[in-house]
């Protein structure tokens, strides 16, 4: 049985198609990227897996239980946590703040044992030694680590990954790069949503391509990026590792 698995999700926003009979399955450990032109449709994608849009047709399943109804904060709780394009933190708290309100709220962790999960959140992504900083006074790096160790602190099993490298230079990429290996080698199914096409290359398995809200592409990683459905949608005609900088 799949972890996650999309069985014809669609939404409309009016008369604006958005997902389009979204079909697609994730196992333990895989790891898949997602790209495709602004307005493709997949940040909304990834507000019907959270939860935080909900669909008007088909179904979204966690080890074979559809969680179309299921509130955000109990998808959370079921497995299933999220970063955000640009990072939400609460910035008048600290670092160590921040992630235990993730531990204490998006999982099932009590008492000491919260404390215990946000701290190993922060070890897993490098932000140990800034645990006392004001979330407020983070570099966009360390911004990006913490939504990201925030989305760790609820333990996912299923991780989406929002243009967590965006804005990143290409040390910090490499970073953050290494450090979501990591989570795939754990076991932890991830799906990134990335502009910064090498980061996926050096991550990912699988890939798929959305446009109008379908999914037009879905495969081994250079073979989708060639594609003739990506050269059309995606780059009008270039492919987008003739487009990468050399």
């Amino acid at each position: 049985m799949p972890l996650l698995q999309l069985e014809g999700v669609s939404r409309r926003f009016g008369q604006v198609v958005v997902a389009d009979e979204i079909s697609f399955q994730l196992d333990k450990g895989d790891a898949v990227g997602m790209i495709g032109p602004n307005g493709a449709g997949k940040t909304t994608l990834f507000a019907m897996i959270s939860g935080d849009v909900r669909p008007n047709a088909g179904r979204i399943l966690l080890d074979g239980d559809d969680v179309v109804k299921m509130a955000p904060s109990k998808r959370a709780r079921a497995g299933i946590g999220r970063t955000y394009q640009v990072p939400r933190p609460f910035e008048h708290m600290t670092v160590f703040e921040n992630v235990l309100v993730g531990a204490q709220q998006g999982s099932r962790a009590r008492g000491q044992r919260s404390y215990v999960v946000a701290y190993e959140s922060l070890e897993r992504t490098g932000l140990t030694s800034y645990s006392n900083r004001s979330a407020g006074s983070l570099s966009l790096l360390h911004r990006k680590r913490l939504e990201l160790a925030r989305a760790l602190s609820v333990g996912p099993r299923v991780l989406l990954l929002d243009e967590i490298a965006g804005g990143l230079t290409d040390l910090e990429v490499n970073e953050l790069t290494n450090i979501i290996r990591q989570l795939k080698v754990e076991g932890i199914a991830v799906v990134w949503i990335e502009h910064v096409v090498r980061a996926l290359l050096s991550t990912v398995d699988r890939l798929l391509c959305l446009a109008g809200g379908a999914i037009v592409a879905d495969g081994e990683p250079k073979s989708v990026l060639a594609s003739e459905a990506v050269r059309s949608v995606y780059l009008g005609g270039k492919t987008i590792l003739e487009a990468m900088p050399q």
